[in-house]
């Protein structure tokens, strides 16, 4: 039986769960992804497929599609949107006070894959925030 109670500790671990999906997927850091270890070459030598980056691929797509399916079906496409719009403008106008430069990229890089890591931590935790702030539960399945 799941938990009923959400701490601060289950967000803590959805967040955490959520920068080692994005981070494994796509970093700046040369050799510590997967687009750096098996995208990239395989996009740069089409025969460079082996079935270990396969496995790995089928694995990502499996991880982003429950991150993904649960953030949308929590906070539906208006929610995710309305999310993804507010860090989007905020690192936006982190650019325009001059506080982040468009010079480095590597800088705006990390802010982008941070919002992404949030929006996602958030989206799985959406319905645990929801219910602890109105007192409303999302109810999908039943059992008759």
């Amino acid at each position: 039986m799941a938990r009923s109670t959400f701490t601060p500790g289950s967000f803590l671990i959805r967040l955490l769960l959520s920068a080692l999906l994005v981070l494994i997927t796509y970093n700046p850091i040369d050799p510590w992804s997967f687009y750096y270890w098996a995208l990239k070459p395989l996009l740069e030598h089409p025969g460079d497929f082996t079935i270990l980056k396969g496995i790995a691929s089928l694995a990502l797509l499996i991880a982003w599609g429950v991150f993904l399916g649960a953030a949308y079906k929590a906070m539906g496409m208006i929610g995710t949107v309305l999310l993804s719009g507010l860090f989007g403008l905020s690192i936006w106008w982190l650019i325009d006070v001059g506080l982040v430069s468009l010079n480095k990229p590597d800088t705006l890089t990390w802010l982008i894959l941070l919002a992404l890591i949030i929006v996602l931590a958030v989206g799985v935790s959406w319905s645990h925030l929801r219910r602890r702030l109105t007192g409303q539960v999302d109810v999908d399945d039943t059992d008759v």
